[in-house]
């Protein structure tokens, strides 16, 4: 029995695209590239130029700085007028905030080039970014739940007199949000260059991180047309059980956007097979199964790098006089089709 490896496809290696140059020589890999300057304010420029320079990333910098004020007055007016819904709301928009800053942090880290050490570059930064924030959420969401369900058996007497104008207000801050994500924050492209020469691209609106700050928005800005329909009804009627009731809202807004955001994440980080291809992808080893030569096919992996980003592994056992390159180069184009960015395919031939 002999074992073949084969070099196919136009990238003319084994290895993804990504890890194009890693495969000839650590060696052209200079110490800045590895190790970061150090200079803090040579950072902070860096940092600044590449989130300004993008409109997606300067969009969701200036929302940022919005969203992030109304929070600390939204706060403030929850404590003076002692409302539950109103701080509710307020702890959410802090953490669309840290939503927003993780979009910020993953888009610029994951534009790195890749090294010896991070042969695939970052893009899955955007995936540890949605994962944390979403297990953020998920706590903070059961957490307003928990005391909404206190303050039910004893509704507290909530100051109804300036609830209104700062509830109108985060609903006004909301609409901004989803206007910056409809027209530029989540729907644009970029590319990553990997210092190979053959930069990729998709769309950041497609990102799990930028998906999961705009349903969260959502999920405020519904909250704050809550926070609005609990002010007219203790203003109107006195009803303070409106308050608890519009937390519990806010609160299973939270947990239920966050939801498909953590197990996608989970999914990826735990090297899940892409769920939307799934079925296609079985549908393709079944194909490359069926050519003629193919004897077996062996440990076929398939995974998500990054969003729109699809990998794959697997190892052929084939007749020994089978012209292997071009059953290669069928089965490449068999599993491209089926939605895969890159396969690595491996051959062994038996007598």
């Amino acid at each position: 029995m002999s074992t073949h490896s084969h070099s196919h496809g136009s990238t003319a290696t084994l290895l993804p695209q990504h890890t194009q140059d890693v495969s000839v020589s650590f060696d052209n890999y200079s110490g800045s590239e590895v190790k970061p300057s150090i200079s803090l304010s040579g950072t902070v420029k860096k940092w600044a130029r590449a989130i300004l320079s993008e409109p997606a990333t300067r969009n969701l910098f200036f929302f940022l700085l919005i969203n992030l004020s109304f929070a600390f007055v939204e706060l403030l007016y929850g404590m003076w007028t002692n409302s539950l819904g109103l701080i509710s709301d307020s702890f959410h928009m802090f953490f669309d905030c840290t939503a927003l800053l993780a979009g910020l942090v993953a888009t610029v880290v994951a534009n790195w080039a890749p090294n010896e050490r991070f042969s695939f570059g970052y893009v899955r930064a955007e995936v540890i970014a949605g994962f944390v924030n979403a297990l953020f959420l998920l706590f903070i969401g059961f957490f307003i739940f928990a005391e909404a369900i206190e303050r039910a058996f004893e509704p507290p007497e909530v100051s109804h007199d300036r609830l209104m104008v700062i509830s109108v207000g985060g609903f006004i801050v909301n609409l901004v949000g989803i206007f910056v994500f409809q027209h530029g924050g989540g729907g644009g492209g970029h590319g990553h260059s990997h210092g190979d020469g053959h930069g990729h691209s998709h769309g950041s609106g497609r990102t799990q991180i930028m998906q999961g700050i705009f349903l969260h928005i959502l999920a405020d800005t519904l909250g704050s047309v809550g926070v609005i329909i609990s002010s007219l009804l203790i203003q109107s009627f006195g009803w303070m059980m409106a308050d608890p009731i519009c937390s519990m809202f806010i609160a299973a807004l939270i947990i239920v956007s966050v939801y498909p955001l953590l197990t996608e994440s989970t999914g990826v980080l735990m090297q899940r097979t892409p769920s939307s291809l799934e079925h296609v992808l079985q549908e393709a080893v079944r194909k490359v199964y069926e050519q003629e030569g193919v004897v077996q096919v062996h440990s076929p992996h398939f995974w998500t790098l990054c969003s729109g980003e699809y990998m794959g592994s697997l190892r052929l056992e084939i007749v020994s006089n089978t012209d292997s390159a071009k059953l290669v180069a069928n089965s490449r184009g068999i599993f491209k089709g089926a939605g895969l960015t890159d396969v690595v395919i491996e051959t062994t031939a038996i007598d």
